[in-house]
């Protein structure tokens, strides 16, 4: 697992999200730590692991 910080796509605040880079491409939700409102996530990752992308947008954007 990873430690990455994003900035909210609505509220504009640094949360910080754990990601498991053993899965090269992953899209999920997740809320903000914030202002709670869903931010779709697309995650990729290195075939050895490591982070490569984080794009934070918003769910219903």
């Amino acid at each position: 697992m990873d430690e990455h910080d994003i900035s909210c796509p609505y509220c504009g605040e640094t949360i910080g999200l754990l990601i498991d880079c053993s899965v090269e491409h992953q899209q999920y939700t997740e809320d903000c730590q914030v202002c709670c409102s869903p931010i779709l996530l697309t995650v990729t990752a290195t075939a050895d692991g490591e982070l490569s992308n984080v794009d934070a947008i918003q769910e219903n954007g």
